[in-house]
């Protein structure tokens, strides 16, 4: 996997939470949940620039919801992993969890 197939921690953790909310993954609810799940405060600008840049790097698609008068007109913006970004983000948290397996330790114990 090239530098621009690696992922960096934030990306996991954003594609991770992706996955989770499937159909509702949207900038606020993926922000909600990442600060929820992760114990990290998201600013909605550094989101939306890893949400961006993973879909650049063909991870992510997204996909425009319908305008609604609650958000001032505006469409939320829908997120979906892809195949490829399902297959860049087990490589990358793979070895982590081979390599604790292997030498036998379990990832919860430690944390």
């Amino acid at each position: 996997m090239g530098s621009r197939e690696q992922l960096g921690e934030f990306e996991q953790l954003a594609m991770l939470v992706v996955l989770h909310l499937g159909e509702n993954a949207y900038g606020t609810t993926i922000r909600e949940e990442l600060e929820r799940q992760a114990s990290r405060t998201v600013t909605i600008g550094a989101l939306y620039s890893t949400l961006e840049r993973l879909e650049g790097k063909g991870f992510l698609n997204s996909e425009l919801g319908e305008s609604t008068p609650e958000r001032g007109g505006r469409a939320k913006k829908f997120f979906k992993i892809t195949g490829k970004g399902q297959k860049a983000l087990v490589k990358s948290v793979s070895p982590v969890i081979k390599l604790s397996t292997k030498l036998g330790i379990a990832i919860p114990e430690i944390i």
